[in-house]
């Protein structure tokens, strides 16, 4: 990935949140027929070996697990927020005219070997807590004890576990840092014009933070 050095993400707390904020990812493996991408929600465990380990599981009539050698290395894209942003958003643009529409967004590599894990008790662990944080939210949380055994055995046969040993995380944030500071306030505020406020809070949070420490 091509990361300028205003645009890098280095810092491993904010990898993980985009991680955890974003789990739905994209898979990248080289199999026999070429490159194969599938898209996947990934449990993240930054504790788990020197960079961290990601865990998922496949349906089991995909082809994935049984024709990627075991610790084949593989990509992992998690994409954060993102978006457009027009020029008309920036305040210079009305003196110079001298700005051209661009896409912002945020987004982590992570790379690592892949390891088939098809047990069950590594499938109801990994099932549990991805359960456990995505129903989080809701009145009732549904858990798996909610199914009935024998349907939950069914469709516990149906997946196999995937884990992967990370060996590097790469993180890329293109949130308007080669603005000036009036421009990129004025695409925030744009932003949440049209209701953009994800996007706008990343810009806004990368604005504080790059803001010198006053007395």
């Amino acid at each position: 990935m091509y990361v300028p050095e205003h645009f890098a993400l280095t810092d491993p707390s904010t990898l993980a949140r985009i991680i955890r904020e974003h789990p739905l990812a994209t898979l990248v493996s080289q199999g026999p027929a070429g490159l194969d991408a599938n898209h996947l929600p990934f449990d993240f465990d930054p504790d788990a070996g020197p960079v961290g380990t990601l865990r998922a599981h496949v349906a089991r009539a995909n082809p994935l697990w049984r024709e990627i050698p075991d610790a084949s290395e593989v990509l992992v894209v998690f994409r954060g927020v993102a978006g457009y942003v027009s020029p008309n958003w920036y305040p210079s643009k009305q003196a110079t005219h001298r700005q051209v529409p661009t896409w912002n967004y945020e987004v982590v590599h992570a790379h690592g070997r892949l390891r088939i894990r098809d047990d069950e008790r590594f499938l109801r662990g990994l099932l549990a807590r991805l359960t456990r944080v995505h129903e989080a939210a809701e009145p009732r949380p549904w858990k798996m004890g909610d199914a009935p055994s024998d349907y939950l055995d069914a469709m516990l046969q149906a997946v196999v576990g995937i884990e992967i040993e990370l060996t590097r995380l790469e993180g890329k944030a293109k949130l308007s840092q080669n603005k000036e500071t009036g421009d990129r306030l004025g695409a925030v505020a744009a932003l949440r014009r049209i209701g953009h406020d994800a996007l706008a809070d990343a810009m806004a949070r990368d604005l504080d933070e790059a803001a010198p420490d006053t007395p």
